[in-house]
């Protein structure tokens, strides 16, 4: 809809539509001034019943609101998941281990990766690779310090500290000062404006592939509140995947081929390695059509 211009008057349709935003954006100045998020909050959610603010811009407002409830151990990706390259690669190898991660940015670790000595950036490399002798530099004579937060710190300040020192990546420690995992600023949108989604990133049905409605394959990885959509009720207050859940409630990795009967649903471990289950069949406890 188009508004007047300055100078001439506003139609009756115009002046409700500026009254309603007046309206909206003043109860959401005064309930910020007064720091109350549980009001504020309450005050999002009728504005989009209402109509005053359209559905996916109140949930980014609500998304926004609730970074502030969240740490960083609950958006970082874990060790076990992080592409490293260990210090002293040569920049050939280096350069073959950047392009199969699809990532702009590598932590470099020594010895182990609980000591992550810097990041490499993949547009260093394109320069170096050119230059001469290439095959004899090594890895850290390019990097760059890691920039480190405890996996305790708030996301939203990690968000500001991300803007302020100019950073993308981090890595995440855990209170005894080992990798606990990394998180980018990539991660932190994600919150706000949901999955950000390139060539690189796993397709979602990696995670949970519906075979139909009863019959699921899913990845060790699958989320216990992705899969509470679905009708399986699994809450944990110490895992956030399936994968952790089962091996929480063996006390021990699963084993291939091992079953589990948990809230009616039957869990059959259809790969898992030493460390980790890999793949799950999911289907009803009392199914007989298998």
């Amino acid at each position: 809809m188009m508004l007047p211009l300055a100078g001439q008057p506003l139609t009756k349709e115009s002046r409700l539509v500026q009254d309603s935003e007046r309206s909206l954006w003043s109860r959401l100045a005064a309930l910020f001034t007064r720091h109350d998020d549980e009001s504020l909050e309450k005050a999002i959610l009728e504005a989009r019943a209402e109509g005053e603010v359209a559905a996916d811009e109140g949930s980014m407002l609500l998304r926004i609101l609730r970074l502030d409830e969240m740490q960083v151990s609950d958006i970082m990706t874990p060790r076990t998941d992080c592409r490293c390259v260990p210090a002293g690669t040569p920049l050939p190898e280096a350069t073959r281990l950047v392009i199969a991660s699809g990532h702009s940015r590598i932590p470099v670790y020594r010895e182990t990766r609980d000591n992550i000595v810097g990041v490499v950036y993949a547009k260093d490399l394109l320069h170096t690779l050119v230059a001469p002798k290439a095959d004899q530099i090594l890895i850290e004579h390019i990097m760059h310090p890691p920039f480190f937060v405890p996996e305790t710190k708030m996301v939203l300040e990690l968000l500001q500290e991300f803007r302020s020192r100019k950073q993308h990546l981090a890595v995440a420690l855990d209170e005894y000062g080992g990798t606990s995992g990394l998180v980018t600023i990539e991660d932190v949108l994600e919150e706000i404006v949901g999955d950000i989604e390139d060539e690189h990133d796993a397709p979602q049905e990696e995670y949970i592939k519906v075979l139909d409605a009863k019959h699921f394959e899913l990845s060790g990885r699958a989320d216990l509140e992705d899969l509470a959509e679905l009708g399986i009720a699994l809450a944990s207050d110490e895992v956030d995947t399936i994968g952790g859940y089962l091996s929480l409630t063996a006390g021990h990795v699963p084993l291939t081929g091992e079953e589990f009967v948990l809230n009616g649903w039957k869990f059959k471990v259809l790969e898992a390695g030493a460390k980790a289950i890999h793949r799950i069949g999911v289907e009803p406890a009392d199914d007989r059509s298998a």
